[in-house]
């Protein structure tokens, strides 16, 4: 298994060094490899875990939404650095020898032009990576006018608001009292793109429905 037993201390250890630098189990959105993980824990990680208590706290926001998850289902010891992910720290680049000697040079303009080749294969390669996107995970409050709202119709409106890097979460009802509930729904949002402005611009737009959208949680991820 890439992380040991999740239900033990050295196991949630690994978990917390392996999502030091990383959002997600694989890749840069939530996928099976994050639910699977997710279930091989009994309960939210201690506060001494800080890493994987982020990223637990960003995938079970997702409540029933994580079994819609993208990506294959495959056994828990696929998963983890023992497993040789591609995420992992090493970056087979970073050992190219880009001004290296080479042995078989006959003169020195075959060695420069052997420098350049080098350079440009380095180049090339750098600029194929994915570099990482800052996200956050945002929980919104929407709240009504009063308790005739509907507010499946609220839920719908604030799921139209749609843009490139904003995500929908999970979303529940929180009774406020005399028969008046608010909306509380998560989204996910790539920070350079979407930021909280737009989202209570957008949201509070629909006036007759709603009356007020509050920030009550914002974690980067």
């Amino acid at each position: 298994m890439g992380f040991g037993d999740l239900k033990t201390k050295s196991g949630q250890d690994a978990l917390n060094s392996f999502l030091a630098d990383r959002s997600y189990i694989e890749g840069y959105e939530p996928t099976q490899a994050d639910a699977v993980i997710f279930s091989a824990l009994t309960g939210a990680p201690p506060s001494s875990l800080p890493h994987a208590l982020r990223w637990w706290n960003h995938i079970n926001s997702y409540g029933s939404e994580k079994a819609k998850f993208t990506g294959e289902k495959k056994d828990i010891a696929a998963y983890g650095q023992a497993s040789g992910d591609a995420g992992s720290k090493a970056d087979p680049d970073d050992d190219f020898d880009l001004f290296g000697d080479d042995d078989d040079d006959e003169d020195d303009e075959e060695a420069e032009a052997l420098r350049k080749q080098r350079a440009a294969e380095y180049v090339a390669k750098k600029a194929k990576k994915t570099a990482l996107i800052a996200k956050s995970n945002i929980i919104l409050e929407v709240k009504p006018w009063d308790d005739e709202t509907d507010m499946k119709k609220v839920e719908e409106l604030v799921r139209t608001v749609a843009t490139d890097g904003l995500l929908w979460g999970a979303s529940k009802l929180v009774p406020v009292g005399y028969g008046i509930n608010k909306l509380q729904i998560t989204c996910v949002v790539e920070d350079d793109k979407v930021g909280t402005d737009f989202l209570e611009e957008s949201i509070t737009a629909f006036e007759d429905f709603v009356q007020s959208v509050d920030i009550v949680a914002f974690n980067k991820i």
